[in-house]
C-alpha cells in the first residue's frame, strides 16, 4: 500500500538532459560572467576553428576545469595559446550535456605569463645548456647502415608500434631490441635512465631510439628530467629522440644526437630504406659494369696499337738476339779489362806492402839494438868491473850514503870478482860538490 503523504513530498522526476540544463541555468544565474586564472594544458584547435583546453592551478592543486572557445571568439585572439602558459579566461560556466561535465565557455583569453611547469622548463634548459649538455660539437653522426637498433619506450605505447612498423617496412633486415620503460608518471624518469643505461652497457645495438607519442607538457615531463637528459648525454650509443609531435620540444630532444619530430620519423632517420639502398646498389653495379666495358675496350685498342708497332715478331726476335750477342761480347771485354786492372792493382799493392813491412821491421830492429846497448851500459856488473863496489849493511840494504853508517857497523862490499865484510871503525862525511 502506497503512502499518499510520501508521494506528495517526493520531487518530480526529471530527464537527464533536463536536469543538466537546469543545473547549467542555475550556475549561470548564480555566477554570471566569470574570470578564471590558471595554466593551459591539453590545448587543441579543431578543424572547425573551435579551441578546447583545460585550466589547472599553477600551484599543483588537483583541480581541472575544461574549457571550450568557439570559432567566433577564437578568431579574435591576437596570440597562439600553448600548453604551460599562464592565462586569465573570461566566460561563463555551463554544463556540457553530452558528457555531463562542467565546462567554461570562454569568450576571451588574456596571457599572464608562462605557467609554473613552463617556467621550470626554461630554467632547467638554461642551466643544462650552460653545463654544455646541448653542445652541438659533441653530437655524433648516426651509423649509415645499422645492423641493430634499440628502442626505449613503453611496451603498450602506440609510438612503439609505429616505430616497429616503420622499421619493418623500411629496413626488415635490421634487428630491433626493445628496452621497456614507463614514459609517463612519477616512475618514468628512473625507468628511462635504467633502460638507456642498460642499452649502453650491453652495446648490442648501433643506434638507440627514445620514443613517446604526443601529449601535454605534464605527459611529456619525464623527458625534461635532468637525470634522463644526463643519461642520454652519457650513453655511448648515438641517440635519436622522437618524443611527441612536431611542436613538442623536450630537454631530451636537445640532448640527443639527433631530434626527430615524431617516433615514426625517428625510425626513418635511424635506418635507410632498404629498397632505396638496393636500387642504389643496382645503379652502382650497372655503372661499374659500364666502366669495366669501357676499360676493356680501351685496353683492347692499346693492344692493337702495340701489335701494329711491334711488326713481325720473328724479325723483332732476331733483332733482339743480335743485340743480346753484342751486349754479351761487350760485357766479356769489360770483365777482362777489369780483371787486368785489378791484377795490376793487386801487384802494386803487394810490392808496397812488402816494402812497408821491411821498413817497419828494420826500424824496430834498430830500436831494439839501441835499447840493448843502453841496457848493457847501465849493467851494474860492468860498473864493478871498473873497480867500483856495491856496499850493503848487515840486513842486506844498499848503503848509498855514509850518513847511514856508525862506527861498529858491519858492512859487506861486492866487487866483480867477489865480496868482503868489514867493520866500520870511523865515519867521516865530506860535503857534496855543488
Amino acid at each position: 500500500m502506497v503512502d499518499a503523504s510520501s508521494s506528495v513530498l517526493a520531487p518530480r522526476a526529471l530527464g537527464v538532459a533536463a536536469l543538466l540544463l537546469a543545473a547549467s541555468d542555475a550556475l549561470q544565474a548564480r555566477l554570471g560572467a566569470v574570470a578564471v586564472r590558471g595554466e593551459i594544458t591539453n590545448f587543441t584547435r579543431a578543424a572547425s576553428g573551435h579551441c578546447y583546453f583545460s585550466l589547472k592551478d599553477s600551484d599543483g592543486a588537483p583541480a581541472l576545469l575544461r574549457c571550450a572557445m568557439f570559432r567566433r571568439a577564437a578568431s579574435l585572439l591576437d596570440f597562439n595559446p600553448r600548453d604551460g602558459q599562464q592565462v586569465e579566461v573570461r566566460g561563463r560556466i555551463s554544463v556540457y550535456e553530452a558528457r555531463g561535465e562542467l565546462q567554461c565557455v570562454v569568450e576571451a583569453i588574456l596571457p599572464q605569463g608562462a605557467g609554473s611547469l613552463y617556467e621550470l622548463f626554461l630554467r632547467q634548459k638554461a642551466r643544462l645548456e650552460a653545463a654544455g649538455l646541448f653542445d652541438v660539437a659533441r653530437k655524433r653522426e648516426l651509423p649509415a647502415f645499422p645492423r641493430a637498433i634499440g628502442v626505449v619506450s613503453s611496451l603498450g605505447a602506440a609510438a612503439l608500434q609505429d616505430v616497429l612498423t616503420a622499421l619493418a617496412r623500411r629496413a626488415p633486415q635490421v634487428q630491433v631490441i626493445v628496452y621497456p620503460s614507463a614514459v609517463q608518471g612519477a616512475e618514468a624518469p628512473a625507468q628511462l635512465v635504467q633502460a638507456i643505461g642498460l642499452a649502453g652497457r650491453r652495446a648490442e645495438v648501433d643506434t638507440l631510439l627514445v620514443c613517446r607519442g604526443g601529449g601535454s607538457i605534464e605527459d611529456l615531463w619525464a623527458f625534461n628530467d635532468e637525470a634522463v637528459v644526463r643519461s642520454i648525454v652519457a650513453c655511448p650509443l648515438p641517440v635519436v629522440c622522437g618524443v611527441g609531435h612536431e611542436t613538442d620540444i623536450t630537454l631530451a630532444d636537445l640532448a640527443a644526437d639527433l631530434r626527430a619530430p615524431t617516433p615514426t620519423a625517428a625510425a626513418e632517420l635511424a635506418a635507410p630504406r632498404r629498397d632505396d639502398e638496393l636500387q642504389r646498389l643496382a645503379d652502382l653495379s650497372r655503372a661499374i659494369g659500364r666502366a669495366g666495358e669501357r676499360h676493356l675496350h680501351r685496353q683492347a685498342q692499346r693492344l692493337d696499337l702495340a701489335t701494329a708497332r711491334l711488326g713481325a715478331p720473328a724479325a723483332r726476335v732476331r733483332q733482339e738476339q743480335h743485340r743480346l750477342v753484342h751486349l754479351h761480347e761487350r760485357a766479356l771485354q769489360a770483365l777482362r779489362q777489369s780483371a787486368r786492372l785489378q791484377s795490376q792493382l793487386l801487384a802494386t799493392q803487394r810490392r808496397r806492402l812488402h816494402a812497408g813491412l821491411h821498413a817497419a821491421w828494420q826500424a824496430q830492429h834498430d830500436q831494439v839494438s839501441r835499447m840493448s846497448d843502453r841496457l848493457q851500459a847501465l849493467d851494474p856488473r860492468r860498473t864493478r868491473q871498473r873497480g867500483f863496489a856495491w856496499v850493503r849493511d848487515a840486513q842486506g840494504q844498499v848503503i848509498t850514503s855514509v850518513a847511514a853508517l856508525r862506527p861498529g857497523h858491519v858492512i859487506h862490499a861486492v866487487w866483480a870478482d867477489g865480496e868482503a865484510s868489514a867493520d866500520v871503525r870511523s865515519v867521516r862525511r865530506q860535503p857534496l860538490a855543488e
